[in-house]
């Protein structure tokens, strides 16, 4: 394979990862940890098991067919693909109110300044992004560089707040009560897989023109991949917070994972904070404004040949509506929440088209152990979101 072709699957797991960490995935993190404390180990240990599902089938399905997500659910029933889309650009424009809400923060912390003005200066950053020539190779490489100081940043707070590792790898298995973690747990596989998310990576690589047999085995590693650094981002931010909550701090509601940071680092440890909030929104700002347009082309050659005014417009659009509504931690957790309600809805459509031929040709073998992953993660979410719907109101 060709080391551009290399470059962009690398590029499409960490687009993937750093979609999936961000604010909302910090604020969800924190602000669940110190509602459920060690227990909350269980409904992080499913949202991996869940994501694996959920992704795996997704990326393996699009790379094979070269299909977006919308023209899959298109063959799977006409008129499928067209209500995915819409579903995923309005969960789509939602999931970019709370990154921007994190963008804002994120420099609130290192600068002082007004929230709400700094998150239109992180949009008109991503904007300067799209307006480049090369935006594809800055998109991949900003996405690599800001997704790895973020995972060792939280390391060295991870280190520092002694979790108490041993009660939460037993309360990962075996938690106080198993009913009350659903709400959380469909929250972090919307937070994680919801939503656009679940099309990134896979999107990104059709877009690149890489798909077909032959780069299969490629394709599932990069899936694997994105989620495999989803998953450890997010068990070492659970034991990073777990430690200071552990240690009795109460997080500031206004600012959860901020707050974790300064107890465990002081004042270095926020301002650290303040570089890890807006990395994981800069990066999940680019990527959910770059899938969600990719989502649009169904609906005329215009939105193709347009895609770059769409996600400026996108990015626009999101901006005035935080900048009016306001909210930043509310906005993070309940985004993540609604994203995870379209999340049945798309996988059934993926797990349908992997075992049709009319789709994925005659040669093509769904792995087994893989669509029998995938149902599960189908039956879960689809429970976990019906029960959670009552539950929004109150976010």
């Amino acid at each position: 394979m060709k080391a551009a072709s290399i470059s962009t699957l690398i590029g499409a797991a960490f687009l993937m990862a750093t979609s999936a960490i961000g604010p909302g995935f910090l604020t969800q993190t924190a602000v669940f940890t110190q509602t459920y404390g060690v227990n909350f180990a269980f409904a992080i240990l499913a949202s991996i098991l869940l994501d694996i599902g959920a992704q795996m089938n997704t990326w393996r399905v699009i790379g094979y067919t070269g299909l977006r997500g919308q023209e899959i659910g298109n063959k799977v029933l006409p008129g499928l693909g067209v209500l995915l889309s819409i579903l995923i650009v309005i969960g789509g424009l939602a999931f970019n109110i709370g990154n921007l809400a994190g963008a804002g923060l994120g420099l609130n912390v290192l600068f002082g300044l007004n929230t709400k003005l700094m998150a239109t200066v992180s949009a008109l950053i991503a904007i300067l992004i799209f307006l480049s020539r090369n935006a594809g190779r800055i998109v991949d490489r900003v996405a690599q560089i800001l997704g790895g100081i973020m995972i060792i940043l939280v390391i060295v707070v991870m280190v520092t707040s002694h979790p108490p590792v041993g009660k939460a790898a037993i309360a990962s298995v075996l938690p106080a009560s198993y009913g009350v973690m659903m709400l959380p747990m469909i929250t972090l596989v919307g937070g994680t897989v919801g939503g656009y998310i679940t099309f990134a990576g896979g999107h990104r690589l059709v877009e690149a023109g890489i798909s077909g047999q032959e780069h299969l085995g490629q394709v599932t590693k990069s899936s694997l991949s994105g989620v495999i650094i989803t998953g450890l981002m997010r068990i070492f931010l659970f034991l990073a917070i777990l430690g200071v909550v552990s240690a009795g701090h109460v997080l500031d509601s206004q600012n959860p994972p901020a707050s974790a940071f300064r107890f465990a680092l002081g004042v270095v440890g926020y301002k650290f904070f303040g570089i890890v909030l807006w990395s994981a929104a800069i990066t999940s700002v680019i990527g959910a404004a770059y899938t969600s347009a990719t989502f649009l082309h169904g609906f005329g050659p215009w939105f193709r040949e347009h895609q770059r005014t769409i996600i400026i417009a996108f990015i626009v659009f999101s901006t005035l509506v935080f900048d009016l509504y306001g909210q930043p931690a509310k906005v993070l957790v309940l985004v993540g929440a609604l994203n995870g309600l379209i999340l049945p809805l798309t996988l059934i459509v993926i797990l349908i088209a992997a075992r049709s031929r009319r789709i994925m040709g005659e040669q093509y073998q769904h792995p087994v152990w893989l669509y029998v992953f995938g149902v599960l993660a189908f039956l879960v979410t689809l429970y976990a979101a019906i029960t959670s719907i009552h539950q929004l109101p109150g976010l």
